[in-house]
């Protein structure tokens, strides 16, 4: 056992073996911190069940609107057209349907209905409603 050479005590019980622990550094008192900011949400969670939908316009007719129709019109063809067929009758399925901005160009040069309407097919095929198949074709999977 070890004894302290300044009180001859066991450096387990004495002052000198076994300095103070050091003392605990001092806490500042919070500062107050300002309250903070709620903002609005705009999330349909947050909306009152008493508030209606928001009604979405579009200028022209979305792509989903296509879907249906050209799965109809395949199938009234024997589900496979050329796709300049395809395009003529989806526009007489279409009809009164289409917008007058459906009718203008996108900057490529392209009719917007026509646009929206190969993207309506891409989410087809994505699906699986409907095959790539051969170039210039729509075909029903």
């Amino acid at each position: 056992m070890d004894y302290c050479e300044l009180c001859d005590l066991p450096k387990s019980t004495c002052i000198h073996g076994n300095p103070p622990a050091p003392p605990l550094p001092t806490t500042r008192a919070a500062t107050p911190r300002a309250t903070p900011v709620r903002r609005r949400t705009t999330s349909s969670a947050s909306r009152s069940p008493a508030a209606p939908p928001r009604v979405v316009s579009h200028r022209w007719t979305p792509p989903d609107t296509f879907r249906v129709v050209i799965l109809e019109v395949l199938a009234e063809h024997g589900g496979e057209m050329d796709q300049d067929d395809a395009f003529d009758a989806l526009e007489a399925a279409m009809g009164e349907r289409l917008k007058p901005a459906d009718h203008e160009k996108t900057p490529e040069g392209e009719l917007r209905w026509r646009y929206a309407a190969r993207r309506a097919r891409q989410a087809l095929i994505a699906e699986g409603s409907m095959t790539k198949g051969r170039p210039g074709i729509w075909a029903l999977a």
